[in-house]
């Protein structure tokens, strides 16, 4: 029988292994971590991450052929393909600071594996990882395998989030990358044998290793400039009077360009984008390539001026204070359909009206106070490195920010709201009933473009929309301080 473990018990392990548990019956899979309180949910009815599908995925499976567990070392030595999907933070000091990936992680993992393994093993990257990670991995196996044989693979995941079981279901395409030897494309074959149960062949890719690594940090560092593209454009349509909705419509028809990442919103987030475009700026800079880096760095730079214009139209419109206004954030989350708070760009958001001395109530469905609190009071880089290393109380005083968990208590008696996320239920709410319930002027500032703002104007609001032809109200008002 051939078992299966995953290294990682996160939004991408946890999945994945679930839908891999799902299709291949006769395959034992095992996910296993040293966080018990993450492990404990995973075996609970109360998973640690809110994916859509993934309950029913779980519990089908659980139990039968998928196991979640904290015995790392007995499930890492008994498996024949071993996946590593820990986290690869940003480093916060030394070399690269601020944009390098930090392998302690992966290095203790390759450490471990090495030193309980008894049979030879398939030893497959999951995390996202800088070029040639599989090169010092090999180096760490290699020098301490005892007369055991470990073959690298990589293989990147392309999920994202809020439909990452359906992507895992139907994926675009699967990257398998190993090395071009006999051994390197045994493995291969051995894993997309795996895929192959329910992902068609000429969707699984086979490539190099360093092509493998490489193609997951250059699809997400395209996704982001095309987000980032969008929202550089937003703030020429607001200047001009141009409409970004009809802007990106007109270009999505282009079949060169294509309709998807051509929403406009207050900035991109999640785990990936940032992180692993820094990591690209990175490797670019160590491999004499400053202006690669710096074309790269400029996708970043848009992404927090969107953030910052934000903000900053906020405070503007508000009489250039919000100090001591309550504005009602809906949606706290980097996207509708997950609870995943990584990046979400409503920390910025946040922070900025926080400086200003606003009093927040923010609302999201699948964001537990304890969450946006944690976020508030995190510095940059610290969300992706354990639990024990993160604040353990928050700074935020809760005089300053309440969470609530009804969005009509969030905006009742507020001065603005801020729409952060695209939740559907943002779409529907009642508006006529929103603006009874706020302090006069009502301001509306819709970081998302999912409400009718001609429709807001004749109830009475102030709204403004990204990207969208101004309120008279604004027109005069600076979008950058």
């Amino acid at each position: 029988m051939v078992k299966i473990c995953c290294i990682g018990a996160g939004y991408v392990g946890g999945p994945t292994m679930a839908v891999i548990a799902l299709k291949c019956p006769e395959i034992e899979v095992a996910v296993v971590d040293i966080a018990t309180p993450r492990i404990n949910a995973w075996n609970s009815d109360h998973l640690p991450i809110y994916e859509p599908g993934l309950d029913d995925v779980v519990k089908k499976c659980r139990g039968k052929n998928l196991f979640f567990s904290t015995d790392v070392e007995k499930h890492v030595a008994e498996a024949n393909i071993v996946f590593v999907s820990v986290n690869t933070p940003t480093k916060t000091q030394g070399l690269g600071a601020g944009k390098a990936a930090d392998l302690t992680y992966w290095e203790s993992a390759a450490r471990m594996i090495a030193d309980v393994s008894k049979s030879d093993k398939i030893v497959v990257e999951k995390s996202t990882v800088p070029v040639k990670t599989a090169e010092a991995i090999e180096r760490i196996l290699t020098h301490n395998r005892k007369g055991i044989n470990f073959t690298i693979l990589s293989n990147p995941e392309f999920l994202a989030e809020g439909t990452a079981i359906k992507d895992l279901f139907n994926p675009d395409r699967v990257l398998i990358g190993g090395r071009e030897i006999p051994e390197g494309q045994k493995a291969i074959h051995a894993l997309r044998d795996v895929y192959a149960h329910w992902v068609p062949l000429d969707r699984i890719l086979c490539t190099n290793l360093w092509s493998a690594e490489l193609s997951k940090l250059a699809a997400n560092a395209f996704l982001a400039q095309g987000i980032s593209s969008v929202n550089a454009m937003s703030a020429l349509c607001e200047a001009t009077g141009a409409d970004v909705s009809q802007v990106s419509h007109s270009i999505g028809t282009d079949s060169r360009i294509g309709p998807k990442f051509l929403n406009a919103s207050v900035g991109f987030g999640g785990s990936c984008f940032q992180k692993d475009i820094l990591n690209l700026v990175y490797i670019c800079e160590c491999n004499g390539l400053p202006e690669v880096a710096n074309y790269w760095k400029q996708v970043i730079k848009v992404n927090d001026y969107q953030k910052a214009r934000f903000v900053n139209r906020i405070v503007s419109s508000m009489f250039n204070t919000v100090s001591g206004k309550k504005i009602a954030v809906l949606g706290f989350a980097f996207k509708k359909d997950t609870g995943d708070t990584r990046e979400t760009p409503a920390i910025d958001v946040c922070k900025g009206l926080l400086g200003d001395k606003a009093k927040l109530s923010i609302y999201d469905p699948q964001v537990s106070e304890e969450q946006i609190l944690k976020d508030l009071a995190m510095k940059k880089f610290d969300w992706d490195h354990p639990a024990h290393l993160q604040p353990t109380s928050p700074t935020t005083s809760k005089k300053e920010v309440s969470v609530v968990w009804d969005a009509y208590e969030a905006i009742k008696d507020s001065h603005g709201i801020c729409i952060l996320t695209e939740w559907d239920e943002f779409k529907n709410l009642d508006y006529q009933k929103v603006f009874d319930n706020m302090q006069k002027p009502a301001f509306i500032f819709d970081g998302r473009n999912v409400v009718d703002v001609k429709k807001l104007r004749d109830i009475g609001f102030i709204a403004y929309s990204i990207g969208k032809p101004l309120d008279a109200w604004l027109k005069d008002m600076p979008a950058v301080a």
